[in-house]
């Protein structure tokens, strides 16, 4: 792989305006259509010949290869022994697996038709509680499509704080509120202590069964029947499907039930449509697999440390926060598959918001800061509404000009008014925001963040580093200060009204 890379960083960097000049078919290099969105990677820094020694560098690392793996059920997190099988979930994956998922979805919409002919009652609160990727991923589908459903009022939380918990719960009746309790494991100690709450919030309301009305999704249902769940209000999902991948699986329920199953459908066809794209297109012609090549030049060629992701489209507002975790939690790596060294840097830190928010906000640092932040725009062709023209024609011309002010820049004789250029960015535009697209655009990134780790020689699945944090969490409840630091011993001492002599 040295050498392989090697050859990537030997190549020089040309402005991005030059590019168009010297390679005039750059748009046909650099520009792709698949499943719904277009993709334009013309404004970053790559030129042919990086392309060229990407895709030696992919062959280097047998892309090829771990692709099959991941789609075939084989041993893609060797660091937990096991497969990640999310796409299974979608219906690309071995056979025993995809027909296990479809048998986990059929029981998911079992209960949902048990639910809408109101076995549980009337139902009009969902209340979701869950954290990481048992929370972001169903947030993120019911606030970019269920917007106008009109079928729960839905509330998802996920936060430890009992204000989240509080705020969720005004304005529900507990005796028509459904709670669906999501944990991959059944232990995760934030989620398990919302839920304790929502119980007793039921209980205190009124509520003669509050264990009545709830549903659990989980890895591990044993635990969730040991927990006082009815066996047949749990919704199981494989052990191989990662947290940050699972919004496929059970994991999904409160978005299949708040935008009904149509569209819940509709979603993982998408991802299955990108799944057979990353899966069978040409590297040359392979959106997450391009995608790839533009994060690792900016992180290890050009040395950026962030990747900035805004929205165009208030309906993806929540995307920059998913991103955080699937990227992060998964690439956020420092040692390569057999242990040793990384050696370069991993995942970018992603940040970002929604546009035109974000003009009036960070974008005086992207035109004339001095760090290099590749950015990344998402906007829709078709509005989400149905205000005058205006709204949207405005949205997408302030969306395509970032884009190109970024790489123009603009000189002066006044300093302060000087825009350097020169600056990279990538634009990803959705023909419209329906479930299928969306599927195809989580799918993309997820493949991305794939690719990204491959070349990189990291396993994206195992998430070791958010342990340390929960253990010393476990600690500090257990009252064992005496583990601690001076400083954070004297943060407890100042916080908790512990007995005499228990701090030193």
């Amino acid at each position: 792989m040295s050498d392989a890379w090697a050859a990537v960083e030997r190549l020089g960097r040309s402005p991005i305006a030059s590019l168009f000049e010297t390679e005039p078919d750059r748009l046909d290099h650099l520009t792709l259509d698949a499943c719904g969105l277009h993709f334009d990677f013309s404004k970053t820094h790559l030129s042919a010949a990086h392309l060229d020694a990407f895709a030696v560098l992919a062959e280097a690392q047998d892309l090829a290869g771990a692709r099959e793996t991941l789609f075939t059920g084989g041993l893609a997190n060797p660091t937990e022994g096991r497969a990640a099988e999310h796409t299974a979930e979608r219906g690309e994956g071995a056979a025993g697996s995809v027909e296990q998922a479809r048998q986990f979805h059929a029981r998911t919409r079992t209960l949902i038709d048990v639910i809408e002919a109101e076995a549980f009652g009337p139902v009009r609160h969902i209340l979701h509680v869950g954290i990481g990727g048992s929370a972001l991923g169903p947030e993120l589908l019911i606030d970019a499509l269920g917007r106008d459903a009109g079928r729960y009022d839905t509330a998802i939380v996920s936060n430890v704080d009992g204000a989240a918990l509080s705020q969720a719960v005004k304005g529900f009746d507990p005796d028509a509120t459904l709670l669906i309790i999501a944990s991959k494991t059944f232990t995760t100690s934030e989620t398990m202590l919302n839920a304790a709450s929502a119980l007793q919030w039921m209980q205190e309301n009124g509520v003669g069964d509050p264990y009545g009305k709830v549903i659990a999704l989980t890895a591990s249902p044993d635990r969730a029947l040991e927990f006082g769940v009815d066996e047949t209000r749990i919704l199981p999902f494989s052990e191989t499907v990662g947290g940050r991948y699972s919004l496929w699986s059970s994991i999904g329920f409160p978005a299949a039930l708040a935008l009904g199953w149509a569209a819940f459908e509709e979603m993982l066809e998408g991802a299955a449509a990108m799944d057979r794209h990353f899966r069978r297109a040409p590297i040359a012609e392979n959106a997450p697999v391009l995608a790839a090549f533009v994060d690792r030049y900016y992180a290890n060629i050009a040395g950026a440390e962030t990747r900035a992701v805004f929205a165009y489209d208030e309906r993806l507002r929540l995307l920059p926060s998913y991103l955080q975790q699937l990227e992060m939690e998964s690439n956020g790596k420092s040692v390569r598959l057999d242990g040793s060294p990384a050696g370069r840097a991993t995942a970018a830190i992603t940040w970002g918001g929604v546009g035109t928010d974000a003009q009036h906000a960070v974008f005086q640092l992207l035109h004339q800061g001095s760090h290099l932040v590749p950015a990344e725009f998402l906007a829709c062709i078709e509005p989400g509404h149905t205000l005058a023209p205006d709204h949207h024609d405005q949205l997408l011309g302030n969306c395509f000009a970032q884009g190109a002010a970024l790489m123009a820049g603009r000189s002066s004789d006044d300093p302060h008014r000087c825009y350097p250029g020169d600056r990279p960015s990538s634009t990803i535009l959705l023909d419209r925001l329906d479930p299928r697209t969306l599927g195809a655009l989580l799918a993309f990134y997820e493949h991305r963040t794939f690719a990204n780790a491959v070349l990189l020689g990291i396993n994206p699945f195992d998430q070791f580093g958010v342990e340390l944090g929960k253990e010393m969490a476990k600690a500090i409840d257990e009252a064992e200060p005496e583990s601690f630091d001076p400083s954070t011993r004297a943060l407890l001492e100042r916080a908790f009204p512990l007995p005499e002599g228990m701090i030193e």
